[in-house]
């Protein structure tokens, strides 16, 4: 899995605007997707993420789906990502089978990380590190949380009101992968946005 910006979608009925910016996003380099509804419009949603699949291959980039197994193996993608109320790893695994990518929430606590590595998690996910527009209410992660996670085999996330200005000390700390929402979403031109991101991690292309 490479590193880089890691793209969550926001929810919407807007087909042709969603895959508009997550297509800027791919462009500008985002190197990871996940298609985020928990809307009950499950033909919206089946739609949506059979169309973000084909857009994320032509990139070459794996796109997976929040918390609904089903829809992932549905739909085609390259996995699955569970929270602390969603269904368990384990589940999630056997569904999608050993090659798929199952990343999991582990929001401030090191342990649920320590735990998650070793049933298999292929990626893990810290934060919230700032204040997010997305989850206002989110539980906050200290900075060193990602420095004493080194240690982790799979790939560590940061997520949680990440910005291009904020971003480089997570990167510092040893964030992988920096999963952002609103700063791809609310910007102007959301493919330079994505830009500044990957700078990030240029070293890797």
């Amino acid at each position: 899995m490479r590193r880089g910006l890691y793209l969550l979608t926001r929810e919407t009925d807007d087909d042709a605007a969603l895959a508009a910016t997550v297509g800027a996003a791919l462009e500008g380099g985002a190197v990871l997707v996940q298609y985020r509804d928990k809307s009950r419009d499950s033909a919206r949603r089946a739609r949506q993420a059979r169309a973000l699949v084909a857009l994320c291959a032509a990139r070459d980039v794996p796109l997976v789906v929040n918390d609904d197994i089903e829809l992932a193996h549905a739909a085609g993608a390259a996995g699955v990502h569970v929270g602390r109320d969603d269904a368990p790893l384990a589940l999630a695994r056997a569904a999608l089978g050993p090659g798929a990518i199952v990343g999991v929430s582990c929001y401030d606590a090191l342990a649920s990380a320590e735990d998650a590595v070793a049933a298999g998690a292929s990626y893990v996910a810290f934060g919230s590190f700032f204040a997010s527009p997305t989850k206002p209410g989110a539980r906050r992660a200290p900075l060193a949380l990602l420095a004493a996670a080194r240690h982790l085999i799979v790939p560590k996330v940061a997520i949680g009101g990440i910005t291009p200005d904020n971003a480089a000390a997570l990167v510092a700390a040893g964030a992988d992968l920096l999963a952002v929402s609103s700063a791809i979403f609310d910007a102007r031109d959301p493919r330079a946005v994505a830009q500044r991101f990957a700078s990030l991690y240029k070293t890797d292309r």
